[in-house]
């Protein structure tokens, strides 16, 4: 059966869109469960109505125009229980509701399973016999698991059909079709949406509209013979070194390629209106899906060629396009299947608006460099169409991690009027660069800035940083394709360390594993997260660790501003090895005759084992800085980066709170300073707790710090501590949070809040 459950899946999973998905359902179950009848009822939530939207044995002319009530009928008790119902004879049932055009009162044994995606019910799935029996266990949990299974493809498909009703021309009415993620960075964009594919995958390929056939056929006829000529170039180095068999896989291929029936669907498809590497992905991902079912495993194993050659095809095709000048819209919003941080740089900085990502969450890496240069981010949109949205107004909010494709007048003026509140916040707030943040009470806290890319620089001195709390040295390796000597590695510290001079710059030694990984440099790993990453890396590979903190060190040479920290550490004799070797560079500077000092050491607190020795760490370093985004993640066994789980992800836990409070105390004892630099420090009500508690800095995205400057110098540091005292007794993160944004508001800080959204009146 697991076979059999693999198979059904990985068919239906690459139907095009939501009729194809449910009639391959119906279809491939009856045949599996050798039943006579399978039938889909999907929730049509505006009439609250269950419709028959596919069946296999049932009379084919109900489809569509069946439906019961949410509480009619055995499906209605289905997908109000949610949960299976398993009759022997279902005309007996008191809720058998008859449904004459349907034919089924010829059938009696009766199995519906509900079709649950994200707590919600979809539909449900029904199974029927002749003769009156129970299916048995082992074809209900199939049946179960199928469901289970299908439920994301079956809403997924279902949000693709409703965009691509969408008519913009004819003004449609299928407005204002919202999309719900996770909240990446905040603000509010409006603008067009431009879809991001990867090299070579065409999976990620977008629909969009050919602006010259002609020309789209000519650049598919030309990589069709590129591909050709490459086939036949290999095949004929390779052939006194293969078997008669292994270059029978060549002509394979190339019949494949002068298999006209192939060329022509797909310039069918660009005739339609489709560009060639839209009309490429489509024929391809028909035909692989083709041959994925059926029977033969020779004809299966075709499916695999046909992609491949795809992907042959793809890559020319993009390199042609990449030759072509790029045309993006005035207010670009980059949609991507997973957004990286490399693609921040694809679209000209004067022209994009917003960043929206189908998988990642709100603490991935990519999103903290969104919130640090200011745009406007949505993760975790796991249900997007994205193929389809390729050049479609949409609105963006950052606040609530919804988008809304095509939206109508009324919306748009609605978040227009959301953008001239912020800006109107934004430009009150300028006028701090040059003050203090001091509490009216005279509590005086530093506020410094995390930075990673260049622009981090100037964007932080604007809003009068102190600063930089966590400089992450990975992004200069992250933007090339091999590590970084260390003449190019001192030419990026000495940027910010000058930028900065005589203020402290605080440079994380590179931090990749887990969400950031270096092309270059693959790890994989089955738990990136609990595996090779941080200190563990640098440590293993130590001609990596000395040859940055190399650079490091003679980049702070005359301005002695360095400090340098540790990452993920969670043992003393990794904070011993690493000093010891930092210790060793300096030594080798020094009889090279570099005059450069000794830094400040100190080691970032993000993972359990760590807190609990954070006072044996103090007594070692020379200062304590506090990483709340992974630590929050490794208290609470919730990946950060996982769309599914970001509602779990909660920095106000009482769990996390405690383990803040303890790190200060702990690390006060050894009377060394303690720094915090992960998001909650760059809220307003997390930094007023945070200051309670006693941190000694806040390190925080620049566009957040005139925030954060303002909510300091407008709450004394008694009535912070009377909030702190409050929020200790808690234990619900939702109210803390509640609590946090109703003591905002009667400070008088209302505008530090979230804006009221349209869909919040």
């Amino acid at each position: 059966m697991l076979s059999v459950l693999r198979k059904i899946v990985q068919e239906v999973s690459t139907a095009p869109d939501l009729a194809s998905v449910l009639a391959l359902i119906v279809s491939r179950i009856q045949r599996a469960m050798d039943t006579q009848v399978c039938s889909v009822f999907l929730l049509d939530e505006v009439q609250d109505r269950y419709v028959l939207m596919a069946t296999q044995g049932l009379n084919p002319e109900a489809v569509g125009q069946v439906s019961l009530a949410s509480t009619e009928g055995i499906v209605g008790v289905v997908a109000q229980r949610a949960e299976p119902i398993n009759l022997e004879d279902a005309s007996i049932h008191p809720a058998f509701h008859y449904l004459q055009i349907t034919g089924e009162e010829r059938f009696h044994a009766f199995l519906g399973v509900p079709i649950i995606h994200h707590r919600k019910v979809l539909g449900v799935l029904v199974v029927q016999q002749h003769e009156k029996r129970r299916f048995d266990e082992s074809e209900e949990a199939f049946l179960v698991t199928l469901s289970a299974q299908l439920a994301g493809i079956i809403a997924h498909a279902g949000l693709s059909g409703s965009v691509a009703k969408f008519d913009d021309k004819s003004g449609g009415s299928l407005q204002d079709r919202r999309f719900d993620g996770v909240a990446g960075s905040p603000g509010i964009a409006i603008g067009q949406v431009v879809v991001a594919s990867l090299p070579a995958d065409l999976d990620t390929v977008p629909d969009k509209a050919a602006k010259d056939i002609a020309r789209e056929i000519e650049h598919f006829q030309q990589a069709l013979e590129a591909v050709r000529v490459d086939i036949r170039s290999v095949a004929s180095v390779l052939s006194q070194r293969l078997s008669s068999d292994e270059r029978a896989l060549f002509d394979v291929y190339l019949r494949m390629l002068d298999d006209n029936a192939l060329a022509a669907e797909i310039i069918a498809r660009i005739n339609e209106g489709n560009w060639a590497q839209g009309a490429l992905r489509e024929v391809i991902s028909e035909h692989v899906r083709e041959f994925s079912a059926m029977e033969d495993s020779y004809l299966r194993e075709r499916a695999t060629d046909i992609k491949d050659l795809g992907r042959r095809i793809l890559s020319y095709l993009q390199e042609e396009s990449e030759s072509e000048p790029v045309e993006y819209p005035d207010k670009a919003i980059l949609l991507a299947d997973e957004l990286t941080p490399a693609m921040l740089g694809m679209v000209p900085e004067d022209k994009l608006v917003g960043l929206i990502s189908v998988s990642g969450s709100g603490n991935s890496h990519a999103a903290i460099l969104a919130r640090s240069m200011g745009i406007p981010t949505i993760m975790g949109v796991v249900d997007i169409p994205y193929r389809r949205l390729e050049g479609r107004e949409v609105v963006l909010d950052g606040y609530t991690g919804r988008v809304y494709v095509n939206p109508s007048d009324k919306l748009k003026y609605a978040f227009l009027q959301i953008l001239n509140e912020v800006q109107a916040v934004t430009d009150e707030l300028e006028g701090l660069r040059d003050l203090s943040a001091i509490t009216p009470d005279g509590y005086r806290i530093p506020l410094w800035v995390n930075t990673g890319l260049a622009a981090d620089v100037s964007r932080a001195l604007e809003r009068g940083a102190e600063g930089i709390g966590l400089y992450r040295t990975e992004i200069p390796f992250m933007i090339r394709d091999c590590f970084p000597s260390e003449q190019e590695q001192i030419e990026s510290y000495r940027a910010q360390l000058e930028a900065f001079a005589p203020r402290p710059v605080t440079m994380r030694t590179l931090d990749i594993g887990g969400d950031k990984a270096l092309p270059y440099f693959p790890i994989s790993e089955e738990n990136p997260f609990l595996g090779w990453r941080g200190i563990r890396v640098t440590l293993d590979h130590p001609e990596i660790f000395m040859v940055q903190v190399r650079a490091m060190l003679r980049a702070s040479e005359g301005l002695d501003n360095l400090r340098i920290m540790l990452p993920m550490v969670t043992s003393v004799n990794e904070v011993e090895e690493a000093v010891r070797q930092i210790d060793r560079a300096l030594a080798e500077l020094w009889e090279e005759g570099f005059a450069v000092k000794r830094p400040p050491i100190g080691v970032m607190i993000e993972v359990p084992a760590a807190v609990y020795q954070v006072r044996r760490f103090a007594r070692m370093v020379d200062f304590i800085s506090v990483g709340s985004n992974d630590l929050t993640q490794y208290l609470l066994a919730v990946d950060r980066n996982n769309p599914r789980v970001a509602d779990l992800y909660a920095p106000y836990h009482p769990a996390v709170l405690k383990a803040l409070d303890f790190i200060v105390q702990e690390t006060h004892k050894e009377r060394k300073q303690v720094s915090i630099c992960g998001e909650m420090a760059a809220d307003p009500g997390g930094a007023l707790l945070l200051m309670a508690m006693g941190y000694d800095v806040l390190s925080v995205n620049a566009n957040n710090l005139p925030r954060i400057k303002f909510a300091v110098r407008g709450v004394s540091m008694f009535r912070a501590r009377q909030l702190l005292t409050k929020v200790r007794v808690m234990d619900d993160a939702e109210e803390i949070h509640q609590l946090l944004r109703q003591a905002l508001k009667s400070f008088g800080l209302s505008q530090l809040t979230r804006p009221s959204m349209p869909e919040d009146e």
